[in-house]
């Protein structure tokens, strides 16, 4: 318990270092090498984090003078991914989480059902979330930690599904995304990619980061995409002019600095790859071996970036006309990159394509969160969560996605 309670305190940021030196030891990559890939991947997701977390600032003002410009109010509030880890830890058994999902991922691995190692440990709260949301909704205990042992041997399986694009797009061969930010949308994202390639004209359409910068020259360079997409976001706000210029240069910052702490974290990976291939290739007749991540790395890529960030004021307006839509959606805003990360790199880069399939996902994102909100609020008030003032209800666009809601909405029938 002591083990489990260490990971959940330390975070991502120590803890994956500590099961990349171990997992070096183990893939035969020698402690020296084995210690400096840790520490490396360490300092990248710490970048990372840190880069999100500007993005997350830059983004929350223009946000609520947004909302405030368009006179939003809606009876659930998205209190953002952080706190909904939070309220998912704080459940009884989420500890229990870790060891289930592990040593599911270890059985799947030795018969041959993932190729994905899924070292993000302290990602398994989205696996918990799953177990508590039907454990809230069924009474049972049991039945949700099913459901969370069921949604993380699912993510590893799409996980392998979807690491092919991650390869080819991103250029991270070994790595795949069992984070279900990014994966938990497949079910309608698949159909609306295969639309877009067969719709004629549309599917002819290539706009991505590199066009844009070649056309635009220095305009069209990733820092500059992301002052204008900062300025720009500051004048649909109403914001005052500092306030403006601020989020023009803390996008700016965001879209330059960010692929530099990508490149640190691949560093540090390149090592522990290796390792895992060769000995892959000597025991296991030349099998393959993904290492699972947060789809955080992924946001490197201008491409993916512009698409988060431009559908921002899609989604603060679908919020707005979409019937039946409960959630003011602020906190979770910047999680809106993670989002659009995996199907971004299935339409090759397209911001065009990518975009319309972002505002379909955002909308069905707005409508799940409404749904979930009700199942969040009672889980956040189990564990004793500090609402906002004047908050009867909470929820968060992270979670919102199709896989979760069928966990849900299947122990409702359960539930009777």
């Amino acid at each position: 318990m002591f083990i489990l309670q260490f990971i959940l305190d330390a975070g991502a940021t120590v803890m994956l270092p500590v099961i990349i030196f171990i997992l070096g030891l183990i893939l035969g990559a020698g402690p020296a090498k084995s210690f400096r890939a840790g520490v490396t991947i360490g300092v990248g997701f710490t970048g990372i984090f840190l880069m999100t977390g500007l993005l997350s600032d830059n983004l929350a003002p223009v946000a609520q003078q947004m909302i405030e410009r368009l006179g939003l109010s809606f009876d659930i509030v998205d209190v953002g991914w952080p706190a909904m880890s939070a309220i998912t830890w704080g459940w009884s058994f989420a500890g229990l989480v870790i060891p289930i999902c592990l040593v599911i991922n270890i059985a799947m691995l030795a018969v041959g059902l993932t190729k994905t190692m899924d070292v993000d440990i302290w990602n398994y709260w989205q696996f918990a979330f799953i177990g508590a949301a039907v454990a809230t909704v069924t009474g049972n205990t049991v039945l949700g930690l099913v459901a969370a042992g069921i949604a993380g041997a699912l993510a590893y399986v799409l996980a392998d599904v979807t690491a092919h694009y991650i390869e080819e797009f991103y250029m991270m061969p070994g790595i795949s995304f069992p984070h279900w930010t990014a994966l938990g949308m497949l079910p309608v994202v698949i159909p609306l990619v295969w639309l877009t390639d067969h719709i004629p004209g549309l599917k002819d359409i290539n706009v991505n980061a590199e066009d844009i910068r070649k056309r635009f020259g220095l305009f069209g360079e990733p820092m500059m995409m992301g002052l204008i997409i900062g300025l720009v976001l500051g004048v649909l706000a109403g914001a005052a002019p500092e306030v403006i210029l601020q989020t023009g240069i803390g996008l700016a910052a965001f879209m330059h600095l960010m692929p530099r702490m990508v490149a640190v974290l691949m560093e540090g990976l390149m090592p522990i790859s290796e390792a895992a291939r060769e000995l892959m290739s000597k025991r296991f007749a030349g099998r393959e071996i993904y290492i699972g991540l947060d789809a955080a790395v992924a946001l490197g890529d201008p491409s993916v970036t512009a698409v988060g960030l431009l559908l921002v004021p899609i989604t603060i307006l679908l919020a707005v006309v979409l019937p039946g839509n409960r959630i003011l959606p602020f906190a979770d805003l910047a999680v809106i990159p993670y989002i659009v990360s995996l199907f971004t790199a299935m339409c090759k880069g397209d911001i065009v394509r990518s975009l319309i399939i972002g505002t379909v996902v955002m909308a069905l994102v707005l409508y799940m969160a409404s749904y979930l909100g009700p199942i969040q609020t009672p889980m956040a008030a189990a564990v004793g969560f500090e609402f906002p003032e004047g908050a009867a209800m909470i929820g968060n666009l992270d979670r919102a996605n199709i896989v979760t809601t069928i966990f849900v909405w299947l122990a409702t029938l359960i539930a009777g």
